[in-house]
């Protein structure tokens, strides 16, 4: 699954929006602003979605050939998918529990900048 792909699956869930997180491309739950696709430091190989820390520990114990984490990413809520993932409905499966997870978190609170 490309990244194209990937925001173009996300863009047809329910309640979700094209903008940007960090300064970069991200599908975000509309109602709440929290980014849940995002393509992540590793761009050229991986795009990130946003889980609950059990969740990616689990994906990462189970199908570690697709779903990964970088040190830049660990005890964060958010999992590599890699592009080269041979289950791409499994992919679809995991895009949309990061948006339900994403959906039922509180609104994203703007950042203060300094």
């Amino acid at each position: 699954m490309t990244w194209e792909e990937a925001v173009e699956y996300a863009l047809g869930l329910p309640d979700t929006e094209l903008s940007t997180s960090y300064g970069q491309p991200a599908v975000k739950v509309a109602s709440n602003g929290r980014a849940f696709l995002f393509p992540g430091r590793e761009s050229d190989t991986a795009f990130g979605v946003a889980l609950d820390l059990d969740g990616i520990e689990v994906l990462k114990e189970t199908e570690p050939e697709t779903y990964f984490q970088t040190p830049h990413y660990e005890g964060w809520p958010a999992v590599l998918v890699r592009y080269a993932a041979a289950d791409e409905e499994r992919v679809r499966e995991v895009i949309t529990r990061s948006r339900d997870w994403s959906a039922a978190r509180p609104k994203a609170e703007p950042r203060k900048r300094k």
